[in-house]
């Protein structure tokens, strides 16, 4: 077990000397993957079962999003058991992160994680995005689970600054409809990421309102 935690932590290391981020936050990292791992066995919160699994499935594909978020507050939308949302606000305690979550026992588990790992920048909001109406506008939304960009897009976009983008994290680059971005004066790029010992596809979508819809020169 010890042998495990040993590669666990090194393989974090990696890449968050990959992205630029401390590595001190590495016990916390896996503190979270641990709990998770636990709070899995009883409530389902994730179909990665092995824990070893959890650090590039899990912990490293949320971290390699961090070098296209800007400053700021970002909005993690249907978070799930905090993913991408939660490795991100311990690898970016300087980040205020908002987890939007309305399943009640994946709320359960992100209260305790929070307090767990006592995360004081971390807003827990127990709401469908449908109803969350924030008080301020973030500098970025993001989830890892959507049905179609537009309807993602018009979900997101009322919650964030105008210049701000809406990240959707994809698997394949399969040609999903972008049926009505452009119509909507959105710009939209894929942006891939390389996942260190993850062999799968894994790519951004990052939307953005166009020069023109913002009402500023081209």
């Amino acid at each position: 077990m010890a042998a495990g935690s040993d590669r666990d932590a090194a393989r974090l290391r990696d890449g968050l000397a990959r992205w630029g981020l401390d590595p001190a936050v590495v016990p916390a990292l896996i503190a979270y993957r641990d709990l998770l791992a636990r709070w899995n066995r009883v409530y389902n919160l994730s179909a990665v079962r092995d824990p070893q699994a959890m650090i590039p499935r899990h912990l490293l594909d949320s971290l390699a999003v961090v070098p296209w978020l800007p400053e700021g507050a970002l909005l993690d939308i249907g978070t799930g058991a905090g993913l991408p949302g939660l490795p991100i606000a311990i690898a970016q305690p300087q980040r205020p992160v908002t987890l939007l979550e309305p399943n009640n026992k994946k709320v359960r588990f992100l209260r305790q994680a929070c307090l767990a790992l006592k995360l004081d920048n971390v807003t827990l909001v127990a709401e469908r995005i449908e109803d969350f109406d924030p008080p301020q506008p973030f500098a970025a939304a993001i989830c890892r689970a959507f049905t179609d960009a537009a309807g993602f897009w018009a979900m997101a976009a009322p919650r964030v600054a105008d210049n701000a983008p809406v990240i959707a994290m994809k698997g394949r680059p399969e040609a999903e409809s972008l049926a009505g971005l452009e119509a909507a004066g959105v710009s939209c790029r894929r942006q891939p990421l390389e996942i260190p010992g993850l062999d799968a596809s894994r790519h951004l979508l990052i939307m953005e309102r166009s020069i023109a819809a913002t009402g500023m020169i081209r």
